[in-house]
Order: C-alpha cells, then structure tokens, then sequence
C-alpha cells in the first residue's frame, strides 16, 4: 500500500470502522441456499419507515419548497418544540425549544457535543465496553479516552471513575440503554454520575439513542427533573432507530442553551443544518407514530426475551447484558473473539461483532466477547441463529 502524506497522526492512530471491517470478512462469499447469511453485526434498522411516514416525505420532497433549501442551524423550530414537548412529559421535567438542537444523526450530535468541551491532549472517560464511534471521534480529536472497567454486570460505578479523574479530565459519556452491552443503567447510577460529574466541573454525556426499547416503564432517569439539568448535563438522541430514519440522518442533542451556542459554531461549519427532509419525517413521526413505536417496542423486548431463553439454554456461553438491540456474550473458545466471529461466517453463516472492537486494545476481555444485534432478525430467525450456534464448533 502506498504511503499517504501528508497524514494527520490522529487520524492514522484512529481505528477502522468496525462494521466495515466486518463486511470485508463476508465480501465475495457465497452462502449455502440452506442457509443464508444471519447478520447481526449492525443495529440499523433494515426494514422501512411505515407507508405514512414515507408518503409525508414524499409530499413535502414535492410540495414543500423548503425542503430543498438551507434551515436554520440547529434546526427546524417546530421540531425542537415538539422534543421540548415531548421530553418535557417523558422526564417529568422542563426543558425548551431552546435548549434542543437537531444534528445530522447522533454521531453528530456526539462530535458536536464533545467539541465544545475538550481538545487534543485533554481526557474524556468512556465505560468499557464502549461504542466504537465514540473511540473513534476522541482518538481523531487528539483526545485521551480513559476506559473505565465496568466490572461483570457491565454497569459502570461513579465510584470507580472518580478514581480516573485528573487535571485533564473534561468529561463522561453514557449510553443507555447500552451499545454494545443492552444493559439499562440504573436511574441511581445516572444521578451518581451527574452528581461525581457536577463535583469535578465536568460534563457528563449520556446518549439515550435506544431509549425508545427500555423495557421499564415510566422514566429511566431522573436528570431533567431539576431545574438546573443544564449544568454539566447533555442527552444525545436518535430518530434513526424508532422511526427508521437512518439514511435521513436525524439526530437531537439536549443541553444548556449556552452549550448549544457553541455548537452551533461546529454544526454551522460541518453541515449548515440539518437535513430538511430528514426533520420533516422525524416531526411527522414524533406527532403520529407513537402507537406504532409503541408496537416496535413490544416486539424488540419479544425478540430480546427470545435472545434471553436461547441462551439459557447454550450454558456454554455466558449472557453478560441483553436490551435494546444487543445481546453481549462471552464465547467459551479457547480463541480470540475475532477468530471466533470469522470461524461463524464460515461454518455457520453468522456475522457478529467481536468485542475487541468494543474493548481497548489487548483488552482479554475483549477477546472472550461478542456483540449480537438482533434488531433485524424475527423470533424465527432467533430460533434458526441459536440451532447454528449449537452447533458451532470452531
């Protein structure tokens, strides 16, 4: 390969994308007719948006001639009204229009979020397993990620990241329900967190872009109940999963209305503003899909029952997490998790994601794991995943 020069040394440090990574282990390959490829390496919802959703994007593609031009930076004003609404309710708490952005889908929203309170050489701690994108953005921002261990039932302590903290240290970024773990963080285990958070004046992060699968009921948290939730406090969100927005890239970011004031400088530079269509769908989705997300909900928690059950039944294997879209595993080979995951594709047609993806580099935790996405398999395709994993043997 020939060598690239100039090259920022950030970006020659940061990793691949894991998911293509994954493609390239089944690219050319051609499965057995008796027995298709079950890919669960990716959670992006493969099926479409309901015919509703997709006739009010075609409408307004034809109809609206704003939705071919620039919109406001941080968004459609109507659609950071109706997140204001609607968060408003879910987290018993008050929160505005103004202090709601809209983001070119949630990496965005994380890249922005990050920019306005770190740079290179400051330090950001990240529970382990963590979600690779987010590596991916500290390791090209120059910025140190600080793992933190988030022992065997993979819910972090604030306790345990207190100890982490330096100088250096700008803030904590959360996922829950968790990618790639699936648990669901304790409401006691946010607040700590706000709280360790508020003490040190850092920022914590928590990306809730599965928050619509929780299998609770009533609100997960209790963040935006106070009236000063902006201090040191920023949610990240998604329409890409709920309402099947991926390729529209609709994010959301909720946060102070100075910290959104200096996103706006990020978003401007990197997008202008969000995608018009894109928002459009999302409003329409948030104000008449509320029954059908509803229903979404009840068959992901269906098929996340069913991960639960055929795993019980392989004592082999050990079920570490399972919600919102994953189940994380630990494998009981005597090879790495890598190896294992493209033994699968060979033997049994599976892809899946090892956890050295989620995992520092070396990390021997990472080589016992692996990340199943079963958002885009049905309870038969569940059914037909565990008779081939039982009968893996690599």
């Amino acid at each position: 390969m020939t060598q690239l020069s100039p090259l920022n040394p950030a970006m020659a440090a940061t990793e691949l994308p894991p998911v293509m990574e994954a493609r390239r282990w089944i690219a050319g390959v051609t499965f057995p007719a008796n027995r298709p490829l079950i890919n669960v390496s990716q959670a992006a919802p493969i099926d479409l948006p309901p015919l509703g959703l997709r006739q009010a994007i075609a409408d307004a593609s034809l109809n609206d001639p704003n939705a071919h031009l620039y919109g406001p930076v941080l968004g459609m004003p109507e659609l950071r009204a109706e997140i204001a609404h609607q968060w408003s309710r879910a987290y018993d708490g008050t929160i505005t229009p103004e202090q709601t952005a809209i983001t070119q889908g949630c990496n965005q929203a994380f890249c922005a979020a990050i920019s306005t309170l770190a740079g290179a050489g400051d330090e950001v701690i990240l529970p382990c397993p963590w979600y690779f994108n987010h590596k991916m953005w500290l390791d090209m921002a120059g910025i140190t990620t600080v793992p933190l261990s988030s022992g065997a039932d993979l819910i972090p302590t604030a306790a345990a990241a207190e100890a982490l903290i330096t100088p250096k240290t700008k803030a904590i970024v959360l996922v829950s329900p968790n990618n790639p773990g699936g648990v669901e963080y304790p409401a006691q285990t946010l607040t700590d967190f706000r709280d360790l958070a508020r003490r040190h004046g850092l920022v914590l992060i928590v990306d809730e872009t599965y928050r619509d699968f929780d299998s609770r009921t009533g609100r997960p948290h209790d963040l935006f109940t106070q009236s000063d939730w902006g201090d040191g406090f920023i949610q990240l969100y998604s329409f890409s999963k709920a309402y099947r927005l991926t390729g529209h890239r609709v994010g959301a970011i909720v946060a102070s209305t100075a910290r959104l004031a200096e996103v706006e400088k990020f978003l401007d530079t990197v997008a202008i503003c969000p995608s018009q269509l894109g928002q459009i769908a999302a409003l329409w989705g948030m104000r008449n899909l509320g029954p059908w997300v509803a229903q979404q909900r009840t068959e992901i928690l269906a098929r996340r029952s069913a991960m639960i059950a055929g795993f019980a039944a392989l004592p082999d294997w050990k079920l570490l997490g399972c919600g919102a879209y994953f189940a994380y595993v630990e494998h009981p080979f005597a090879l790495s998790s890598t190896e294992v995951c493209k033994q699968a594709v060979a033997q049994s047609s599976i892809l899946m994601l090892p956890g050295s993806m989620f995992q520092p580099q070396g990390s021997p935790a990472g080589q016992r794991q692996i990340r199943i996405a079963f958002a885009n398999i049905d309870r038969d395709g569940i059914a037909e995943f565990f008779a081939r994993l039982a009968k893996f043997k690599p």
